[in-house]
């Protein structure tokens, strides 16, 4: 079936306040009345002056992260409460480099996307194999696992806000992208895992993106690939020159 494509772009820890206000405002200019889906993931500390410029506009706002708890004794955290009284639509959760570079279980991940979901926001849902884990042929494993743990008790009427994002953690921030093939088969076989995890329509529904160095010049091979229905973009998000043109195709 025909899924409308979700291009959604990962600041990380990128921009400062000027660039980020400067660079919203660009893409709501220039994605005013095209109809894909769009996202961008903001740096906490600039997503209530971004709130501010992307409101009544077709581009969601994200944060990159959430606490799994609500408001209380937990400092430097940040609740799904605060993000939503700013205007926050989305929160990117289990991203490779929270993973790897922060520590986060699947335990933890699937307590915050509850927690996001419980409250009423979106969830984009980060999975993917590290490149000792593909060369070994555990991908598809790698990816059933954290599927299974990070979508524990979530339901099927939940998993209508859910997005899955499939990257590849070797090809993230390396250049090195996916052939347009591999790619389609891993989300071929996400896409069926989702139907043994719940049923045929879900997994029919579910927009799964693609997100390992997606840019203008591969994004038109990528996404014509019957089961990717978007990207997760980095680097190429912080330019509205360069984000732009995957987000029309």
């Amino acid at each position: 079936m025909a899924r409308t494509h979700y291009i959604a772009g990962n600041w990380k820890m990128n921009t400062s306040k000027a660039e980020a206000v400067a660079l919203a405002k660009d893409l709501v200019e220039q994605l005013k009345g095209k109809t894909n889906k769009y996202m961008i993931g903001v740096p906490f500390v600039y997503l209530d002056a971004v709130a501010q410029v992307v409101k009544g506009s077709n581009i969601i706002l994200a944060a990159q992260d959430c606490a799994a708890t609500a408001n209380g004794a937990h400092t430097g955290e940040v609740s799904t409460e605060m993000l939503k009284d700013i205007g926050v639509q989305c929160v990117i959760l289990g991203h490779s480099e929270r993973r790897h570079e922060i520590g986060e279980s699947d335990e933890l991940i699937n307590k915050k996307v509850r927690r996001a979901l419980n409250e009423g926001l979106e969830v984009d849902l980060c999975i993917g194999e590290l490149l000792a884990e593909r060369e070994a042929g555990e991908a598809e494993q790698v990816c059933a696992f954290q599927l299974s743990a990070d979508l524990a008790g979530v339901t099927e009427e939940q998993m209508k806000r859910v997005t899955i994002a499939y990257e590849p953690v070797w090809a993230i921030g390396t250049g090195k992208t996916a052939t347009p093939e591999d790619a389609e088969a891993i989300h071929k076989f996400i896409r069926g895992y989702i139907a043994k995890l719940y049923n045929q329509k879900v997994a029919d529904e579910i927009i799964i993106q693609y997100g390992g160095s997606m840019k203008a010049s591969n994004a038109p091979e990528l996404l014509a690939q019957p089961d990717i229905d978007g990207g997760l973009i980095g680097g190429a998000s912080l330019k509205a020159e360069t984000f732009v043109p995957i987000c029309v195709l």
